[in-house]
């Protein structure tokens, strides 16, 4: 009984280190990842930034709006913005942009990012002039695009005709053409301007530098800048993953967030709200990378192998200890 008892606690001893070395290679086999870089995108239909001059005050009431401005994932379509500006009209509400068609979206995936921009018989007003348009156009687009292993492009198109104050005007592409209108200002226009670089890229279809001079409606005088149709990119870092244990792994991560609509702020100002959608992303974080050889092993394995090796040589002993019992 006893010698049985005896040479079954022998055997589990002899067997415990073989299991520990079956167990070794298992633990070493680990795999790192990365995460991916997100891109971003954004468009806009139109973004003022204009200063207001009043008859009867001397202090400049600003006129900031946006219509249809989207980061990725989003896009938006609103085709009308209206605001209202104190001292301006008795604070009536004014048309800054009606358009049949303004949209703006903007996408990000993995490999590549874009922004879009589309506006389609839109006509643009500034305080003071409610009849007359400071731009009409028949359609403009905007667009950017950022891919992972190609460079950014950026592209811009003005289609139809254009008219300034009231008159039509021929445009010079990727030129400056000024408008100048006796009795109601001055308006300097940039034709499809872009800009690229190894990473982003930027397009706006028309940006206006507005000097006007209403004298109605209570506004003297109207300063600033107005963009139509803007786009701008970010290209994704490339996805990355590591090979370090005997396997292999990637991870990937993206998320943004959204805002479609309008805003104005100046004075007091309010323009018409748009949805704003938010969206929530995830993402993987990088797992902590063993320093594995190819074979599995790590620095510790002589000292598991000497170990191993003691008990193999203590179980060995037991079990003669144990026979010669058994014999006497």
């Amino acid at each position: 009984m006893n010698s049985n008892t005896f040479r079954l606690a022998a055997l589990a001893v002899a067997a415990a280190p073989v299991a520990l070395l079956v167990a070794v290679p298992a633990q070493a086999a680990t795999a790192t990842t990365t995460t991916t870089g997100d891109g971003k995108a954004s468009a806009v239909v139109l973004r003022t930034a204009l200063d207001v001059s009043l008859l009867n005050k001397t202090i400049d009431v600003p006129l900031k709006a946006t219509l249809n401005e989207v980061q990725a994932p989003a896009s938006a379509d609103k085709t009308a913005l209206s605001v209202r500006l104190d001292g301006v009209d008795h604070g009536q509400p004014f048309s800054v942009l009606s358009a049949d068609v303004a949209t703006a979206r903007a996408t990000v995936g993995k490999h590549r990012a874009e922004g879009y921009s589309n506006l389609a018989k839109a006509r643009v007003h500034v305080p003071g002039l409610p009849l007359l348009s400071l731009i009409e156009v028949e359609k403009v687009t905007s667009k950017a695009v950022c891919e992972v292993g190609r460079k950014p492009v950026a592209e811009s198109n003005v289609l139809g005709h254009v008219s300034v104050l009231g008159k039509r005007i021929t445009l010079t592409a990727g030129g400056t053409t000024q408008v100048k209108v006796p009795g109601v200002g001055e308006v300097t226009l940039d034709l499809s301007k872009t800009h690229t670089t190894s990473r982003t890229a930027a397009a706006a279809a028309l940006q206006l530098k507005v000097s006007v001079n209403p004298l109605k409606l209570n506004v003297a005088d109207v300063q600033g800048e107005v963009t139509l149709a803007e786009a701008t990119c970010e290209t994704p870092k490339a996805t990355g993953g590591g090979d370090n244990g005997g396997s292999s792994g990637g991870g990937s991560g993206n998320g943004g967030t959204s805002g479609g609509g309008t805003s104005g702020s100046g004075g007091s100002t309010g323009g018409d709200g748009g949805d704003v959608k938010p969206q929530t992303g995830t993402g993987h974080a990088p797992a902590v990378d063993s320093n594995l050889a190819e074979t599995g092993g790590s620095s510790t394995t002589p000292y598991i192998a000497g170990g191993a090796a003691v008990l193999l040589a203590v179980g060995a002993g037991a079990m003669v200890v144990a026979r010669r019992r058994a014999q006497g």
